[in-house]
């Protein structure tokens, strides 16, 4: 795929998505580690349901901490893996309340650093709350960067690199949540959408459907 063409497909996805945005709901960087800490392997939506019992009792990493594990479990039962999920979340805040004055940190080594943090959940902080141009490859940013020819990888690492080569400049910041975005309402898994595509005809997928 050529540069020119990569730049139509993020011209035309801005134009279908002209705010791209995560669909965690959250009101604070430190909200939003724990709502992508608790993503892992669930939907958004689960997690904003949780969430919204969860912050307006707990939304600092003291608070938060207070809770303990137990406590902090029987907001998150509903999440998949809640209790591998609480254990880590708890160590979290006590790490961030002791190395990084309660506030969730920049830059990439100090994130990965905290438990139930990896590199995808480092990548979502550091793009959305931090404005930085990474690319938090989840299983529809994998799909559609194979699906169209925009980078293909065989491996999340591989398109993650391949992203942040073959992105034009001005999307990088926003190439993420454009791509989440579409992938996760048209170029869907099973099926996808392409009638309704705004990048058909720029589209490398062989098999498209109609």
């Amino acid at each position: 795929m050529n540069k020119a063409k990569r730049l139509e497909i993020f011209q035309r996805l801005s134009a279908a998505i002209p705010e791209p945005e995560t669909e965690l709901e959250y009101a604070s960087t430190f909200e939003l580690l724990i709502a992508v800490i608790l993503s892992a392997q669930a939907t958004d939506k689960g997690v904003n349901l949780a969430t919204r019992k969860l912050f307006p009792v707990a939304n600092t990493p003291e608070a938060l901490y207070a809770l303990g594990v137990d406590g902090l479990k029987t907001y998150i039962k509903t999440i998949g893996l809640f209790n591998s999920k609480a254990e880590n979340i708890i160590k979290t805040c006590k790490m961030l309340i002791d190395l990084h004055n309660s506030q969730v940190p920049d830059n990439r080594p100090a994130l990965e650093a905290l438990p139930g943090v990896g590199r995808k959940t480092a990548n979502v902080v550091l793009n959305t709350a931090f404005g930085q141009a990474t690319m938090a490859v989840d299983t529809h940013i994998f799909r559609v960067a194979n699906r169209t020819g925009l980078a293909p990888g065989k491996t999340v690492l591989a398109v993650e690199k391949a992203l942040l080569k073959n992105v034009p400049k001005d999307y990088l910041i926003p190439a993420h949540h454009l791509l989440i975005l579409h992938g996760r309402y048209t170029c869907t898994a099973r099926k996808p959408r392409c009638g309704a595509c705004c990048i058909y005809d720029l589209c490398e997928y062989k098999t498209k459907t109609e």
